[in-house]
């Protein structure tokens, strides 16, 4: 077994190079934060990627930011906020989910895993931030995409084709992001002890509003407790998060409060605790650090919380709501009820179902991410067949078929 480690561009090019002329699959790793998600990855190599680190450019003035693939998240957002700037995807840290350490995740992995937070109602994902990389195809050739400016027309726009690709079509080596300003503050609205149902209307009717919502999630009871130290346990907790500068978001605050005064308690959370508060609603903290399987399930709104119902029916489960509903994080009683949990999605109308935290051996047995139709499923086999012909790139990590 040989793990590359590459401090260059040119030599992840040369460490891909010789596994195809080997055909000798590799593993693509950053720092690993993500390396439990997905199918475990069918290969006897490792490209490491976290010696290629650093931010290679930051205009502040420009909102653009390029730094290399191994580069970690936590130094690129230490950078951002000293200069009162932002990833506004909010792009999730994996690592207390699987019990390890935070700050480990990479700018590479973020567009690997299209990853994004609660913001993502209002702002996107990591795609939709995305202007150009610099990558190295399986076929052993180096390409670029997009450049450093948000109007680039150049061509496919082939840097989103790698979001949620999960290196599997190519090894990303230089990504160039989209930065916006950081709000002045923040302010939490939290409406008490409402039932998923009645939640579910409420986030509708404040995100239908003029109240400029960035974040909308809904904690039942047996979740509320497992944030913001403890300080909403006893009763289910919805909380709305507006930002802005600080005249704004009052008023927004006292106009939600007006439009939602028949809905019950509530109470503000201001801006330090509200941050705190969402970064563990983006990091899944409530199933951090355990053993239980987790799913990440994506549907619409109006069926997330009739969907868990049902399957309460079914399976031991617990969940929490983000994005208004439409973001469902499960965590399952024991086995991952992977056929139970994806028929429920379907008699609601349907949606996405990925596998984030199981065991190796359920992870091998199992369709981790959904299951493409016929005519997606055919697309992207070509689109693998023209990127890693030879399926030398993170083979098995998104299906168990490896091209021939």
């Amino acid at each position: 077994m040989t793990t590359f480690t590459p401090s260059t561009s040119a030599e992840a090019l040369a460490a891909v190079q010789w596994a195809l002329s080997e055909e000798e699959p590799l593993e693509i790793l950053g720092h690993g934060s993500k390396r439990g998600i997905g199918r475990p990855v069918q290969a006897a190599h490792t490209l490491d990627l976290s010696a290629l680190s650093g931010v290679t450019l930051y205009e502040p003035e420009e909102l653009v930011l390029s730094a290399k693939a191994g580069t970690p998240l936590a130094e690129i957002e230490k950078l951002l906020a000293d200069n009162r700037q932002q990833l506004a995807f909010e792009p999730m840290d994996f690592g207390p989910l699987f019990g390890a350490e935070r700050g480990r995740g990479t700018i590479g992995g973020v567009l690997a895993s299209n990853t994004s937070g609660p913001r993502r109602i209002k702002a996107g994902a990591a795609r939709d931030h995305i202007l150009g990389i610099h990558a190295v195809s399986g076929r052993g050739e180096a390409f670029k995409s997009g450049g450093r400016v948000v109007k680039n027309v150049t061509g496919y726009d082939l840097s989103k084709a790698m979001a949620g690709s999960w290196g599997t079509l190519a090894v990303v080596t230089d990504l160039t992001f989209k930065v916006l300003p950081a709000a002045e503050t923040e302010t939490t609205l939290v409406l008490r002890n409402l039932t998923d149902d009645q939640a579910a209307n409420v986030m509708a009717h404040a995100m239908g509003s003029s109240a400029e919502i960035s974040g909308a999630a809904h904690l039942p009871v047996l979740v509320s407790g497992k944030v913001a130290s403890g300080a909403l346990s006893g009763a289910a907790a919805t909380v709305l998060r507006m930002e802005g500068v600080a005249p704004s978001v009052a008023w927004r605050i006292g106009h939600l409060k007006d439009l939602l005064k028949a809905a019950g308690e509530m109470q503000e959370i201001g801006a330090e605790q509200s941050r705190a508060l969402w970064r563990e609603i983006r990091d899944c903290a409530p199933f951090a650090g355990g053993k239980k399987p987790v799913w990440r399930v994506s549907m619409a709104p109006s069926q997330g919380h009739r969907m868990i119902d049902a399957l309460r029916r079914e399976a031991g489960v617990n969940a929490f709501y983000d994005w208004q509903g439409g973001l469902i994080w499960l965590e399952m009683a024991a086995d991952p009820e992977a056929a139970a949990l994806r028929a429920m999605i379907r008699r609601f109308g349907g949606g996405h179902a990925t596998l984030i935290r199981a065991g190796e051996p359920e992870r091998a047995s199992l369709d981790v991410f959904e299951p493409q139709p016929p005519a997606l499923a055919a697309l992207s086999a070509r689109l693998k067949a023209e990127f890693d012909p030879k399926g030398i790139l993170n083979p098995g990590r998104m299906s168990s078929v490896r091209p021939i």
